[in-house]
């Protein structure tokens, strides 16, 4: 009988060979599938780190050095194969349903650790079925005894548990997330933070923790869901002297300048009756419902005020009051070269009016029919190109806006209140009659136009935007 008769021979050579080769193909493929950012990598490169060579040492005492089933080393390492074997194909199950789990998928909502409890438990149960068949242990005993501490520990911790099995439903069912706007009752701001005990909510005042079990118990609005714009009410009052479509143009117009509407959106405006109106605006998210509230009406105070309208059954204005346009005068009048009778002509057609900082004085593509003049404040100068708009001049007291007017010309630029900004208003007219008589002021409105007009196409070049040379300001 030759040494090649010995079945144990056969198993050297084949382990010998067959390994290393194995080794080398599994390799190849974790080093691809790494390169590639491939899940399945991790179980192929627990199977060659540590499957293979511990199978390996396996076959060896069993069929190669043909070890006695009895003796205790072929069964450690058995038990350490076992062992292995479970992390293997958990491994791979989870790489099969989790790893490429598209969003908003049942898979992708699992919460991470439900799936590690799970696993925890087949590992359990895998171990005692693993004992059972390599060293013959009774289980059972183990199982029941755990059942009934899992049980008793259960009871003595039910309210604690209570809370972590309600965030834990919470996390799976996922109706928020990280970032969103909630309206819990009495409370209400952004999620902060969500872990199995409760919800941090940021009020802005300060963190507002909210036990899961009181949340999963009670109801509350996700103002964040779904995506798109969100719609703020609010309701004003004017007189009911005031022309109902007035108002509803005025509360439109003045909602649809605010900086936080949503582009394409309109807002609208209801008439309920007794001076009553309700205005809904399409903000971009809800933490600008605040804030946008709070410009709306402090813009609507001065944009009613400009329109004779009685916001809250008052229009009274404090630039209304008698001397008030005097005083205006003083400051301008350099600027127009007035002689007493065209002071009088100027108190007899001019008016005053104010805006809230932030608010449009003059937007571009309109013809003007009047020349703004500032009192008092100032303003900014832009041009409107695709993503906002580029600032390029400041309008300072004595200064005027809508100079085109006298050239019956549209505006190619936007001007911005910079702060409470207060202008006299003169009708065309006015203008027309006091260029006849100081045509050197025909001349002064022409040269600042023409300077404004260089100053929005130098910023238009400096942003590097190609645009055609603007006519008129």
């Amino acid at each position: 009988m030759t040494l090649l008769d010995e079945g144990w021979v056969w198993w050297a050579v084949g382990i010998a060979v067959g390994v290393p080769l194995l080794l080398v193909v599994l390799t190849e493929l974790v080093n691809n599938l790494t390169r590639s950012g491939n899940p399945a990598a991790g179980p192929l490169r627990l199977l060659r780190n540590w499957i293979v060579p511990v199978g390996a040492l396996l076959a060896l005492l069993i069929f190669a050095f043909q070890t006695d089933v009895d003796n205790p080393w072929p069964r450690v390492v058995a038990t350490i194969f076992g062992f292995l074997v479970i992390l293997l194909v958990l491994s791979a199950f989870n790489v099969a349903l989790f790893a490429n789990a598209k969003d908003g998928s049942w898979r992708e909502r699992i919460p991470t650790i439900f799936v590690e409890i799970v696993r925890l438990l087949l590992v359990v149960v895998g171990l005692a079925f693993l004992f059972q068949w390599v060293w013959g242990a009774d289980v059972g005993g183990l199982i029941a005894t755990l059942g009934v501490t899992s049980i008793v520990i259960g009871l003595a911790l039910q309210n604690a548990v209570g809370g972590v099995i309600s965030g834990l439903l919470l996390l799976f069912e996922q109706p928020f997330k990280i970032g969103d706007w909630l309206d819990v009752g009495s409370v209400r701001g952004r999620v902060i933070e969500v872990n199995w005990r409760a919800v941090h909510i940021d009020t802005g005042s300060g963190i507002q923790i909210i036990p899961n079990s009181t949340l999963s118990g009670a109801s509350f609005t996700n103002l964040s869901q779904p995506e798109g714009p969100k719609h703020v009410t609010t309701d004003v009052k004017f007189t009911t002297d005031d022309p109902p479509h007035e108002v509803i143009a005025l509360l439109v117009e003045v909602a649809d300048s605010l900086p936080m509407r949503v582009p394409d959106e309109r807002a609208t405006a209801e008439y309920a009756g007794a001076g009553a109106y309700s205005v809904t605006l399409p903000i971009a998210s809800p933490a600008m419902e605040q804030y946008a509230l709070s410009l709306y009406l402090a813009w609507l105070w001065y944009a009613a005020r400009r329109r004779g309208l009685a916001l809250d059954g008052d229009a009274t204005d404090p630039i209304a009051e008698p001397g008030q346009l005097e005083r205006a005068l003083a400051v301008v009048g350099p600027t127009l070269h007035l002689g007493e009778q065209e002071r009088e002509l100027v108190l007899s057609t001019a008016r005053l009016e104010r805006y809230g900082t932030g608010e449009i004085v003059q937007p571009t593509g309109v013809l003007p029919s009047d020349i703004r003049f500032v009192v008092e404040g100032h303003a900014r100068m832009a041009v409107e190109v695709a993503g906002g708009r580029i600032d390029f001049a400041t309008v300072e007291s004595g200064d005027y806006i809508g100079q085109t007017a006298l050239t019956r010309e549209k505006t190619l630029t936007t001007v911005v209140a910079a702060d409470v900004l207060t202008v006299m208003v003169v009708p065309l007219e006015t203008v027309d009659a006091l260029v006849r008589q100081r045509p050197m002021l025909a001349a002064e409105i022409g040269a600042s136009i023409e300077l404004k007009r260089k100053l929005a196409s130098q910023a238009i070049a400096d942003a590097g935007i190609v645009r055609g040379t603007l006519g008129s300001r």
